[in-house]
């Protein structure tokens, strides 16, 4: 079911209704049922894999809390761990490895599997995981039963595409007893509103462009594939910012609070701040508590820290190959083309903190921060191309055309025969960056409730207008969702 289809709209008022017809600390029951109808109703079988993850880690957890022994705790805790990740690996690279064995001719025969992994498998298995530890520190509050436990992995907005809740913030919450306020279902309306503007207006109108020209990468112009990849830069933005969007907004309705996932991360001045602060911060935030951390993070010496980062962005690249654009090299690739880009900021660190001390008006500048934030976006676009590509080859195809032809980039635009398509979209594009710097100064949210009512109102119908006149429904799947 998707968040831009007509059943959602029609799902949604039904649950909350179901929700405010029940007692404050029963309510945790009916988001319980509408989640697992959410994620049953398209392929019920789904709810097998989710109920035995469930039924897993609970099972694992309460036998941690029961028993005070350190060894007993730690082969539970691994058991726990070993199942859920190593079912994520079988499900997203068994048949890529048996293929590629098998092709190499190492007198090996593996069997194909054909398994699909179950829609949002990788998202909730993270949140699994994340579970698991936390409760093996005794992080998560005993009283926390079955119920609350499935309703943590399973509650519908986040299941598909995140965020990647931590259960030590929601199931709080759930404990607490929820309840919704006027000012969250005004502010849980207006970003699920601006979620579906960038899903199915921005993301929908920029993917026809972007499909047809990754689709035909060897044939065409250097000009095409530069404007793909901008394109696709915020393409995948506002596609998966826009679920997150929707994903919270949908939350505070039923009076919880998910983390934000993403803070207009084209506007970071370093690619560490893109990824630490900025982009899918609910994946980054996991990957440093329950792997870089674990690893010894910066505590253990320079070159440790460098190979923790590392492996944290090749991990990061092994997670995001599966479905999405397929199995292949290419994430491999990119997340260690990220790692990389981590070890020249480390690097060069001390060179920026050496500018700030001696030149603190420069360092200050406008002019110098608009530089840093191109020279980041354009960093984080070339790493993109290996994650749209189908392939290595292609990836390094696109990247030479474009290099080779980029002194004649001005003539070539000259001569590009844009569409009506193109227009649009660079018309989109313009109004998100125009509010997204608006944003940064002050929430767009907040500059909303201090408005006058006439302009309120004005603004609501103008987006309206926009969904109705330029939203692509049902088009496109959310892009995270196949990962």
């Amino acid at each position: 079911m998707l968040f831009t289809s007509l059943e959602f709209f029609i799902f949604l008022p039904v649950a909350l209704a179901l929700f405010a017809l029940l007692p404050a600390s029963k309510r945790w029951l009916a988001l319980l049922i509408a989640s697992y109808v959410f994620y049953g109703a398209d392929r019920p079988v789904n709810l097998l894999y989710l109920g035995a993850v469930t039924l897993l880690v609970w099972g694992c957890a309460q036998a941690m809390q029961r028993t005070t022994q350190v060894r007993s705790r730690r082969q539970l805790l691994a058991a726990g761990l070993v199942l859920v990740i190593g079912s994520l690996v079988v499900f997203k690279f068994y048949d890529f490895i048996a293929a590629q064995a098998n092709a190499a001719d190492l007198g090996l025969s593996l069997p194909r599997l054909s398994v699909t992994a179950p829609a949002g498998y990788s998202f909730y298995a993270f949140s699994a995981v994340g579970f698991l530890v936390d409760s093996y520190a005794r992080r998560i509050q005993q009283q926390c039963g079955l119920g609350q436990t499935a309703l943590y992995l399973a509650w519908f907005p986040k299941i598909l595409a995140g965020p990647v809740e931590r259960a030590t913030n929601f199931l709080p919450q759930l404990l607490a007893g929820l309840m919704s306020t006027p000012e969250r279902l005004v502010l849980g309306c207006q970003l699920i509103g601006w979620g579906l503007i960038k899903k199915v207006v921005v993301a929908d109108n920029l993917a026809p462009l972007v499909d047809r020209t990754f689709g035909i990468a060897a044939f065409a112009s250097p000009m095409d594939l530069l404007l793909a990849v901008y394109f696709f830069s915020f393409q995948i933005y506002c596609d998966f910012s826009g679920y997150s969007d929707i994903a919270i907004g949908v939350s505070m309705l039923f009076g919880l609070q998910l983390m934000e996932n993403f803070r207009r991360p084209y506007l970071a001045q370093r690619t560490a701040e893109f990824w630490g602060e900025r982009w899918h911060i609910s994946l980054g935030r996991w990957f440093r508590n329950y792997l870089y951390i674990p690893l010894g993070g910066s505590r253990c010496g320079v070159l440790r820290q460098y190979l923790n980062l590392m492996l944290v962005f090749i991990a990061s690249g092994l997670w995001h190959a599966g479905l999405g654009y397929g199995v292949g090299w290419t994430f491999l690739v990119w997340g260690a083309l990220n790692g990389a880009y981590q070890w020249a900021g480390l690097a060069t660190d001390p060179l920026w903190r050496m500018v700030a001390d001696r030149f603190p008006k420069l360092s200050r500048s406008s002019t110098l921060r608009v530089l840093r934030i191109l020279l980041t976006f354009h960093l984080i676009a070339i790493s993109w191309v290996f994650f749209r590509a189908k392939s290595i080859d292609s990836a390094w195809l696109i990247l030479k055309k474009i290099s080779l032809n980029l002194t004649e980039i001005p003539a070539l635009l000259s001569r590009f025969p844009f569409t009506t398509d193109h227009c649009i979209a660079f018309a989109l594009i313009t109004v998100l960056i125009a509010v997204e710097i608006v944003d940064e100064r002050k929430s767009i949210f907040q500059r909303l409730a201090q408005a006058p009512v006439v302009l309120r109102w004005a603004l609501c119908y103008l987006a309206i207008f926009g969904l109705l006149t330029l939203g692509r429904w049902q088009t496109h799947e959310f892009i995270y969702m196949q990962f």
